[in-house]
């Protein structure tokens, strides 16, 4: 299977608040279901991209928290949930597009933590070892999920 290595906080928003657009500088064809690899590495510019968006939805946990939570163990280098992307696009009103492409995501699913090393671009992790370290059934059968 495949997966995509995304930096913190993204990753987390990806798969707990909604974010359903993955903004790179290249466009894919890939239309199928990836894991989503959380950097090791944490995007310190993201958080006065998302203030805003936590300002204006009170529900919403304290942005300061989640900047804590997502650099802690468990959080970053490895395997953290799975998402199908089922378009790329150049122009969207989608609330977290910011181009120049957008990989529209559906059905994200948080998977417990597998640690992992994770490269540029996309990259292949073994369906039978992934789903040999998750040892939640329900997680097992999440992995290949079709959305």
């Amino acid at each position: 299977m495949k997966a995509i290595s995304i930096r913190q906080p993204w990753a987390w928003l990806i798969l707990n608040a909604s974010k359903d657009i993955e903004n790179r500088s290249r466009p894919t064809k890939k239309r199928e279901r990836i894991l989503i690899h959380a950097s090791k590495t944490v995007d310190d510019s993201a958080w006065d991209k998302i203030r805003p968006m936590f300002d204006r939805d009170i529900r919403w946990i304290m942005m300061g928290n989640l900047r804590k939570m997502v650099t802690l163990p468990g959080f970053t280098g490895g395997i953290v949930g799975a998402v199908t992307i089922v378009d790329c696009v150049t122009v969207s009103d989608r609330l977290w597009f910011e181009g120049p492409y957008g990989w529209v995501l559906s059905g994200a699913t948080q998977l417990p933590f597998v640690p992992y090393k994770g490269t540029l671009s996309f990259f292949d992790v073994d369906d039978a070892w992934l789903r040999h370290q998750l040892s939640e059934p329900e997680a097992r059968a999440t992995i290949l999920a079709k959305v």
